[in-house]
């Protein structure tokens, strides 16, 4: 035999010895924290779906979607599983049994109310709300390549270009088609790119290319001049590698069909040399290498963060851990056009928001910290730890960061509407918040305050919650930026303290303000502040020194108490409202603001009001008295307002602000 045609023979047998010695590679999964008891009809549903799944994923599908319904509806299941477009049914079917039994039998997910997970052949995913035929960007997943890639800024551009190309071709299957497209272009004589997107089968056209726009810009935070890279996404994934990964044949051949043809015909050429034997000098060779390989990422991990620590010693070792986010300055740089004015947004206390445009064409904010603050070490490490562990609708998303030298910049989605309070408080403005947009960003504040008290893998406090961190996204649904401040609590913790106070008068809960003592029910007390000023249009602390009422709250509970709530309203609503739902949101505002933490609601709590008219709202008290700077000489001596953040420059879209953080 041919030096070549052994070179290709002991190929040939290291794949086929790894890959089926292998079977479906796990990825990654994403359970939620909410979850249901064991044995429950909850629990006896989702082990109906995961055989529903398992059983059709054997039938020769590569995509199927179910529903099994509950006796209630908190007990209605919807899960579906998708294969990649160029694997058998046969792995197809593997692929999803192994998915299914992994959620069984982990503790977490066999309890949790939604979960996802991904091998790299299929994804299944199950939640107790409907999400067919829905774009779900989020939670995300982004795996790269640890190899860097030469003369990155053109090979980014070939990637974005090769990407876009084979994501239009995938869209433009109808519902219900394969939306799977792959792609490959020459990088030089030795070097081919090769390229994957796939879609949900439910999903539209347009929706599907909406899904994989967003997973290919992410790509930019991922794997930023790194020879492979993928994302991750309920609804869609996209993957580039510099060799091919999926089977050219992108029909998946049946099950029956004979295996790919090998080269054992040509066995008798080998001079004696069998496959057996060949494994046999292989397999230990292969692992020899593996290791070696390992050692060496290893030793470059460690040999990293020291570097990272030593830079800077308030955020090295924390921010190791999101690596895979950091964008190098001199990107950042191109993509705000060396900082313009032109592309200002907008100036915070500690810092400026930019516009920026990335290689791959997604729009950006870019929050650059000032050099000359004195502040943002420890808050520009919380935030970022914190962000970027945080996957809603209703949260703003971290796109990534940049650290070097004296920069630290945030770099987050960017946000078409500004912030709440540039169009709530402007009297022409506010206009175009009618009754029906003015209950979705209540009912979506509330959903994301929720999901960071009861439903991320952290309990986190937010601390700051207020109309200019409510950032309005192309469909005016709202968006909580700013974590600077936040909090993450034990999964045992309800309560902290601190003797150093920070926040904006007017949203500060009394025992924070007074006490120092910050729970979830302090957030709770802000989100009723938020209520009562969407729905008026005025803000808290309007009414201070004149004769109508010492602040909002007051004024809203003097209206309760004399039957006329409706005086609240702004007059700009009086033609769109619906009463109920306004009386509704005015009730739970008052629950949210009560003096006692106790007897305020928790965000479940309020979701639920919210979301059902059979729930029955509690009696509510006086609210709490309206903290504000002038009260600050009756503040105990231990306490220190930090005022940082009362005196902020005009907000602006995707303010980010960061306020003094005491270490936890």
């Amino acid at each position: 035999m041919s030096r070549n045609c052994l070179k290709l023979l002991f190929l040939f047998v290291l794949s086929l010895a790894t890959t089926k010695a292998q079977g479906p590679t796990f990825l990654y999964q994403d359970c939620s924290s909410n979850g249901t008891t064991a044995n429950s009809t909850f629990q006896l549903n989702l082990r109906t779906l995961f055989s529903s799944l398992s059983s059709n994923a054997t039938a020769n599908n590569e995509f199927h979607n179910t529903t099994v319904a509950g006796t209630n509806p908190s007990d209605t299941l919807y899960g579906l599983f998708m294969c990649r477009g160029d694997v058998s049914f046969q792995q197809c079917g593997q692929c999803v049994e192994n998915a299914t039994q992994k959620l069984s039998s982990d503790t977490k997910c066999s309890l949790s109310k939604h979960a996802v997970i991904w091998y790299d052949e299929c994804m299944v995913r199950y939640s107790n709300r409907s999400f067919f035929s829905t774009v779900d960007t989020t939670p995300t997943v982004g795996l790269s390549n640890t190899a860097n890639i030469s003369n990155q800024a053109s090979f980014m551009r070939l990637m974005f270009d090769t990407m876009n190309q084979t994501a239009d071709e995938a869209a433009t299957s109808p519902i219900g088609a394969k939306k799977y497209a792959t792609n490959q272009a020459n990088i030089s004589g030795f070097q081919t790119l090769y390229c994957l997107v796939q879609c949900t089968q439910d999903l539209s056209p347009q929706d599907c290319r909406s899904c994989l726009s967003v997973a290919i810009g992410q790509l930019s935070w991922c794997c930023e001049g790194k020879q492979g890279g993928r994302i991750l996404n309920p609804s869609c994934n996209v993957r580039y590698d510099l060799y091919p990964f999926y089977r050219t044949n992108t029909t998946p051949p049946s099950a029956s069909l004979p295996p790919t043809p090998t080269t054992s015909s040509n066995s008798g050429e080998s001079g004696g040399i069998s496959s057996g034997t060949i494994v046999a000098i292989v397999v230990p060779i292969t692992v020899v290498v593996l290791l070696f390989i390992a050692g060496i990422w290893l030793l470059s991990k460690r040999a990293a963060k020291k570097h990272d620590s030593a830079q800077d010693p308030k955020t090295g070792t924390e921010i190791s851990a999101v690596e895979s986010l950091r964008f190098d300055f001199s990107t950042i740089e191109a993509a705000t056009n060396k900082f313009s004015d032109a592309n200002k947004l907008g100036q915070g206390g500690f810092g400026d928001v930019y516009k920026g445009l990335l290689p791959s064409g997604q729009e950006v904010a870019v929050k650059r910290l000032s050099k000359n603050s004195g502040q943002g070490g420890v808050e520009f490490k919380n935030e970022v730890e914190v962000v970027a562990k945080l996957q809603h609708r209703n949260l703003v998303r971290l796109l990534g960061f940049c650290l070097e030298g004296e920069e630290k910049i945030l770099i987050y989605e960017f946000v078409a509407n500004k912030s709440l309070d540039y169009i709530l408080f402007d009297h022409e403005k506010q206009r175009s918040l009618d009754w029906t947009r003015r209950y979705k960003i209540i009912g979506g504040i509330a959903r994301g305050i929720q999901y960071l008290h009861e439903d991320s893998r952290l309990k986190i406090i937010h601390r700051d919650l207020k109309t200019s961190n409510v950032l309005l996204d192309g469909d005016m649904n709202p968006k909580i930026s700013d974590f600077g401040m936040a909090r993450i609590f034990g999964v045992d913790q309800t309560q902290a303290n601190t003797n150093r106070i920070v926040g904006t008068y007017g949203y500060m809960s009394p025992e924070y303000a007074m006490h120092g003592e910050y729970s979830v029910k302090s957030d709770v007390y802000s989100f009723g502040v938020l209520i009562f000023e969407i729905i008026s249009g005025k803000k808290n602390n309007s009414f201070y020194e004149t004769d109508v009422a010492e602040d909002l709250l007051s004024y809203a509970w003097k209206l309760w108490k004399d039957e006329a709530p409706f005086e609240l309203m702004d007059h700009s609503l009086r033609e769109s409202y619906t009463p109920n739902e306004v009386i509704r949101c005015i009730h739970i505002g008052l629950l949210c603001v009560q003096e006692d933490p106790a007897d305020r609601p928790t965000m479940a709590s309020v979701v639920l009001m919210l979301d059902s008219y059979s729930v029955t709202l509690p009696v509510p008290n006086q609210p709490a008295f309206f903290v504000n700077s002038k009260t600050e000489p009756n503040m105990p001596k231990a306490i220190k307002i930090d005022q940082s953040t009362t005196n902020s420059a005009t907000k602006s879209v995707n303010e980010m602000s960061v306020s003094e953080l005491d270490p936890r």
